[in-house]
């Protein structure tokens, strides 16, 4: 009796929510989120497929406004994608048409203005899960010519690569990098896969050819990766001449103090670093730059030399007094350091 009482006080409530939501998607047909809620409603209420996907027909016929700008409206737009991405696990799960889904929902999205990555995605790797290798090569093909993003890239290159198609995944990286020369990752990446093979001169080759794109974005991390890579090589020569070409293009007391822990930690050579903090320090005062930079400098410059022990701090006392003038000795040599 008691069981009895509590399904029908449950059946009522999801009456009541039925009739609830059905209201709010009548009266704001773009409001995803009461759609995917009304939908959830049915699927836990047991509801017969029929009545779900008529849901599902009726919630993806609301097409949000294409907006003027890609920001304007794109809350909207990734809401109504997810209302797909859903239709579609669920037809996938319901032994339903997922790849006719994904095939209406690629077709509505205006990818002359803005596209999804993850609807490319998910729509190949259902057809790689269907074994269907072909339709995934298709589909991420037409993603990289209709609207290339870095994710879909990188996809078909690991697709490729578990197949064991080396010259394919060399050729999907050449695309990747051609569509955007300006994106240091990609370079990052297309190094990282030639030195996998053992390719050291296609490597510092690509290196060489990222650094010189005039707009890269973020270049340190491009410099930060090709000198890694002579470090890991044990080309400390080569990477010696890649910090100075570095230091051609930018100043920054950041690439001082990586040169200098360069030559102190992985050469192994105390006076090279201190040579490399005594330029630093030259050059910071004189182009004038913030006494922030030049404490920073020298807090680093004390410390590494202290880490040397009696010869990196006999080598800090003899350069400190050709650099004296620049510092504040309070700053630079703290009380509990002072040698007597």
């Amino acid at each position: 009796m008691v069981y009895d009482e509590i399904v029908a006080v449950e059946r009522r409530n999801r009456d009541w929510r039925r009739v609830h939501y059905e209201q709010e998607v009548r009266n704001n047909p773009l409001n995803y989120d009461s759609w995917l809620a009304y939908i959830g409603l049915e699927e836990s209420a047991a509801a017969n497929k029929h009545r779900i996907r008529e849901l599902f027909r009726r919630a993806t016929a609301n097409v949000p406004p294409v907006p003027e700008l890609y920001r304007d409206g794109k809350l909207r737009w990734r809401r109504y994608v997810d209302l797909w991405i859903y239709y579609a696990t669920y037809e996938e799960g319901s032994g339903g048409d997922a790849r006719q889904v994904y095939e209406q929902c690629l077709a509505v999205i205006p990818h002359d203005k803005f596209s999804f990555a993850k609807v490319w995605l998910l729509a190949a790797g259902l057809e790689l899960r269907q074994g269907n290798l072909k339709g995934a090569r298709k589909i991420l093909a037409t993603a990289m010519r209709t609207a290339p993003k870095p994710k879909i890239f990188i996809k078909c290159i690991e697709m490729e690569m578990k197949l064991g198609n080396l010259n394919q995944c060399r050729k999907l990286y050449e695309k990747y990098v051609c569509w955007k020369p300006q994106n240091w990752d990609g370079w990052v990446k297309y190094a990282e896969f030639e030195r996998a093979l053992g390719e050291t001169e296609r490597v510092r080759a690509l290196f060489e050819l990222g650094i010189q794109q005039p707009e890269t974005d973020l270049r340190e991390r491009l410099w930060s990766a090709y000198i890694e890579f002579e470090i890991s090589e044990g080309e400390f020569e080569r990477t010696r001449k890649l910090y100075e070409r570095l230091l051609d293009c930018s100043k920054d007391v950041r690439v001082w103090i990586s040169y200098a822990r360069f030559e102190a930690q992985e050469n192994h050579s105390i006076e090279h670093a201190t040579m490399v903090f005594s330029r630093a320090a030259r050059y910071l005062k004189a182009w004038g730059r913030s006494q922030e930079e030049r404490n920073m400098l020298g807090q680093v410059w004390l410390d590494m030399e202290a880490s040397f022990g009696d010869l990196g701090l006999k080598s800090w006392i003899k350069m400190f007094k050709i650099e004296e003038k620049s510092y504040s000795i309070s700053r630079l040599w703290p009380p509990d350091r002072v040698v007597n």
